[in-house]
C-alpha cells in the first residue's frame, strides 16, 4: 500500500485522507448516542467477519460463495437504507434548514417576556404545558391535526389554553415568530430508550420525539413538581424554577440553533451552574434535582 501511495502526488493523498476523515467524522459525531450507533456497531462486525471469510474461502473452489458475497453488497446497502431511516431522514431536515435567518432582537425580548409570564403562572399553578416554538424547520404538518388560532402571542392566550378544563389545554402549543400558529396539536412521541429518564411522562417524551426530528425550541411544564424544561435538539435541560427559566429562554434563542456538540456541552454546563445559583439566591424556589412527575396526555383521566 505504501509503494502505491507513493505513486500519487502527495497533496492529493493528503487531500483525500482529509475528506475521508471529515466524512467518518461527522457521520460518527450524528448517530452518537442514539439507537443506530448500536446498529452501526452491529453491522460493521458482521461485515468484518464476512468479508475476512470471503477472502479466506475464495478461489477456484469456493466460486459460489464468491458470487454469494458480490451479491450480498447490494442487499446490505439497501438494508442500511431501511434501518437507518430516521436518522436519514433527520439528516436531511437539518440540510434544509436556513442558519442565517434570525429573529430580531425586539421580536426576541417580545417572546420571551410573554413565555416567561405564562410559564411562570402555570408553574406556581402547577398546570402542565407543552410549547413549542417554530424555527427554520416549518411544522404544517403537524399543524393540519390541531386547531388553527394565528392569534398574537400573549401570557394570558397561553394562560387560558393551559388551564385545566378547556379543550385545548392537553395538547402542544405551535408558536411561529410572534404568532400563536396552533393550539391542540399532537406531537410524535420519543421511544422510552431514548428518554434519559423513565419517570419523565408523555409530554418530555414528545418534545424529545419533536426536537429529535428538527430544530424546534419545545417548552414543558411539570404539572408535579412545577418545574420547567427546554428540549432542544432531543436533549432536555435540567428542570429549574420559573426564576431561572428567562435567562436560559433568551439565550437559546438569541444563538444559532445549529450547534454543534461541543457548544451544547458548554451551554449545558453554563446552564447548571446558573440553575445552581438561581436557586441558592432564592430559597423558596424547589430544587432542579426533584422528581419529576411521570405525566400523561390523556384528557378523560384529567377530567
Amino acid at each position: 500500500m505504501l509503494e502505491r501511495l507513493g505513486t500519487y502526488p502527495w497533496w492529493e493523498v493528503l487531500i483525500e485522507i482529509a475528506i475521508i476523515w471529515m466524512v467518518v467524522y461527522f457521520v460518527f459525531r450524528f448517530v452518537q448516542g442514539t439507537r443506530a450507533a448500536g446498529a452501526l456497531k452491529g453491522i460493521l462486525v458482521l461485515f468484518v467477519i464476512v468479508t475476512l471469510m470471503a477472502r479466506i474461502l475464495t478461489g477456484d473452489s469456493f466460486g459460489r460463495i464468491a458470487f454469494l458475497y458480490d451479491r450480498l453488497l447490494g442487499v446490505v446497502a439497501i438494508a442500511l437504507v431501511v434501518i437507518f431511516q430516521p436518522e436519514l431522514r433527520r439528516a436531511v431536515i437539518r440540510l434544509g434548514e436556513t442558519p442565517f435567518f434570525r429573529q430580531t432582537p425586539k421580536d426576541i425580548s417580545m417572546v420571551v417576556d410573554n413565555l416567561t409570564e405564562a410559564c411562570a403562572y402555570l408553574a406556581k399553578a402547577k398546570f402542565g404545558a407543552i410549547i413549542v416554538l417554530e424555527r427554520q424547520v416549518g411544522l404544517e404538518g403537524l399543524t393540519e391535526g390541531g386547531t388553527q388560532l394565528r392569534a398574537e402571542l400573549s401570557a394570558r392566550l397561553l394562560q387560558t389554553i393551559f388551564h385545566p378544563g378547556t379543550a385545548l389545554h392537553d395538547l402542544a402549543v405551535i408558536i411561529r415568530g410572534r404568532v400563536v400558529h396552533a393550539a391542540g396539536v399532537q406531537l410524535p412521541l420519543a421511544e422510552p430508550e431514548d428518554m434519559p429518564d423513565p419517570s419523565l411522562g408523555s409530554r418530555h417524551r414528545a418534545a424529545v420525539g419533536l426536537s429529535k426530528e428538527c430544530d424546534a425550541l419545545v417548552i414543558i411544564v411539570s404539572e408535579e413538581s412545577g418545574l420547567i424544561r427546554i428540549c432542544e435538539r432531543g436533549k432536555l435541560s435540567p428542570g429549574f424554577p420559573s426564576g431561572a427559566f428567562r435567562a436560559q429562554l433568551k439565550a437559546r434563542l438569541e444563538r444559532n440553533p445549529e450547534l454543534s456538540a461541543e457548544d451544547s456541552a458548554e451551554d449545558e454546563a453554563e446552564q447548571s451552574e446558573t440553575l445552581r445559583g438561581t436557586i441558592a439566591d432564592d430559597p423558596d424556589t424547589q430544587t432542579a434535582d426533584e422528581p419529576v412527575e411521570a405525566e400523561t396526555a390523556d384528557a378523560e383521566d384529567r377530567s
